[in-house]
């Protein structure tokens, strides 16, 4: 956000937002139907909100920015609520909620997903209706319905080094992962991810992979960027590098998600922000950022992230630029709020700080590409722009670099990222500022790979003692593991036949990364969706080929070691607790503790037959 105007722009601004407050209220008693728009086709809520709302927020953007201004109601959109009515409400009954309360809803575009509606009253019966909703049964909650807006503070574009890229430690990061599997959602003002009408795909994100996005401000699949907020914020999480071509990104190996919320001024509202978490979520982002932020804590946009949350999804957000307290969602509960800090780690001065802020990260010259000229006219630069927008999907990418290494729990993830923080001591209070302190994705990514070598290790060395011993017990002439026909399928399933190969090689490498991994992780290339699932992870592939490989006394040494290996990775997920499931922490540790005890029973017995 730009720095408080001078108080003659402060005193426009206030009479600009009483006029335009004034004509809401009076467009509220509009029909729906503009009689320029073509054939007389009905305006969107998003149209609805455009020309009523925002010539207030380009007006007095520097105004709504003042510390002092940014109390809860600051930003809320003057006659308009937000109400959620409970799920299992069919049509005629929100008919009749409306009626009774004497509104007229306007569906947001997750229905029937949500039962979430907006709704106009006057601005004078705001707080009453509000009320009197909250006591009606038929109601889970109603509250104001606030604008948010895109957390930066541009800059004159720069051609500098990228500082923040080495100051987390992004090259030693690649070493051990660059996000392969994850998808990360950009909940903005949209990423430059195709080629569509006078919009085009970013030339160094053309090594990125873009998965189908929505349109939250048009209503349909083009989330194209005409506002470059989101471009460049993409660019941090996932630029395409080692391409020749501009700058680099944190979890190049991820795939971006475009999911566009904000318009071509960088602003939207609490329900169309809550719709695009939602919609992320529901179509498989496994990491949601928001570089976005205002005072109001809404509930609408809580639900959202708990539902994201119960998917699965990391939800990492912006803390904010008022110098202050940190906005929302990035002070909202299961979010990682990360404030920004300058090259020599300091807060930055803009900074939002106190409760809230869980990381730190760099926010100042971040230097990436975007699009320019609203994203039309192939029009590109590389500019470096501060704020707590750029700070957080510094995070979003570490998160994807973890989760690309299996730490697939959302708790799981923010726990790598914070033990792995460097601690600031600040004589204003470390954690207020920092939290648990400034990202350093090299220190998460290597020390989860680590501990999964370690601990997959040491159950391989434990099921194969167990195993060779409950093999001699049935048969005292058994094989004994100690045999390569053996130790390399172990090897191969357990921690990975080259476990040890990103301290040799980089896994940046693509070979490199599927010979470090063991076989049940080969399906987190595919997608990390995919890997929730452990379809390589089960008693079913050793079964399988002993039912056809019994007989061939040359096979079951392997088949033993395959065996042996499975069930050793599928006991490091108990002992780990990093993975998460599709049904509960309950019903995965059941299905490896189940399923690792038949691979010990079908090693054993190729083991133990010398027939």
């Amino acid at each position: 956000m730009r720095t408080p105007a001078a108080l003659p722009t402060a005193l426009v601004a206030t009479a600009l937002v009483a006029a335009v407050s004034a004509a809401s209220a009076q467009g509220a008693e509009r029909s729906l139907v503009d009689p320029s728009r073509a054939n007389g086709a009905p305006e969107t809520y998003a149209d609805r909100l455009g020309p009523l709302y925002e010539p207030v927020a380009i007006a007095t953007e520097g105004f709504l920015s003042t510390p002092s201004d940014l109390g809860e109601t600051s930003w809320d959109v003057p006659g308009q609520i937000v109400v959620d009515a409970r799920d299992d409400l069919d049509a005629p009954s929100l008919l009749s909620l409306a009626a009774d309360f004497g509104l007229s809803f306007t569906p947001t575009q997750l229905e029937p997903t949500t039962k979430i509606q907006i709704a106009t009253v006057p601005a004078s019966d705001v707080a009453s209706v509000l009320d009197r909703l909250s006591r009606d049964p038929r109601v889970e909650f109603a509250e104001p319905l606030a604008r948010v807006r895109a957390s930066f503070v541009p800059n004159d574009p720069l051609a500098g080094e990228q500082w923040h890229m080495e100051r987390i430690g992004a090259q030693r990061a690649w070493d051990f992962s660059v996000g392969r599997g994850v998808t990360v959602a950009v909940v903005d003002t949209g990423i430059a991810c195709e080629d569509h009408g006078p919009f085009m795909k970013g030339t160094d994100l053309a090594a990125t992979e873009c998965v189908e996005g929505w349109n939250f401000v048009t209503g349909n699949e083009h989330a194209n960027d005409d506002q470059g907020h989101g471009t460049h914020v993409a660019g941090t999480i996932a630029q395409s590098t080692n391409n020749g071509i501009g700058a680099s990104g944190v979890a190049f190996g991820a795939r971006l998600m475009p999911v566009k919320v904000l318009n071509e001024n960088g602003w939207g509202t609490t329900a169309d922000v809550a719709d695009g978490i939602r919609w992320a979520a529901d179509h498989g982002a496994h990491v949601i950022n928001l570089s976005l932020g205002g005072p109001r804590n809404a509930k609408v946009l809580q639900k959202a992230i708990d539902h994201a949350t119960s998917m699965g999804a990391v939800v990492v957000a912006a803390a904010g630029n008022t110098g202050g307290s940190v906005q929302f969602p990035g002070a909202s509960d299961g979010v990682i709020g990360v404030s920004a800090t300058d090259p020599s780690d300091k807060l930055a001065s803009f900074s939002s700080r106190g409760e809230g802020v869980d990381l730190a990260a760099p926010g100042v010259k971040v230097v990436q590409q975007t699009v320019c000229n609203k994203g039309r006219n192939k029009c590109e630069q590389f500019p470096g722009w501060n704020g707590t927008s750029m700070a957080s999907p510094h995070v979003a990418g570490a998160a994807a670099l973890v989760m690309g290494l299996g730490v697939t729990d959302p708790a799981a993830v923010e726990d790598a990222l914070r033990k792995s923080a460097r601690v600031i001591d600040s004589s204003d209070g470390g954690k207020r500022l920092y939290g648990a302190g400034v990202l350093d994705a090299a220190e998460a990514a290597v020390s989860v790979t680590k501990q999964h070598a370690f601990t997959r290790l040491v159950a391989l060395v434990l099921m194969t003692a167990f195993v060779a011993r409950a093999a001699r017990k049935k048969n005292k002439d058994a094989k004994s593991p100690l045999r390569l026909d053996f130790l390399l399928p172990a090897l191969a399933a357990g921690p990975g036949l080259l476990f040890f190969a990103p301290w040799l090689l980089p896994r940046a490498d693509f070979w490199v990364d599927v010979a470090a991994r063991p076989i049940a992780d080969l399906d987190l290339l595919v997608g990390v969706s995919l890997h929730r699932f452990l379809p390589l992870a089960n008693a079913f592939v050793p079964f399988a080929l002993t039912a056809v490989g019994f007989g061939m006394k040359r096979l079951r040494p392997a088949i033993a070691g395959l065996s042996v290996g499975t069930g050793a990775y599928l006991l490091s997920l108990v002992a780990l607790g990093d993975a998460g499931g599709p049904f509960g922490r309950v019903a995965l540790v059941v299905w490896c503790v189940l399923n690792a005890a038949i691979c010990a029973w079908i090693a054993r017995t190729n083991l133990a037959e010398t027939r």
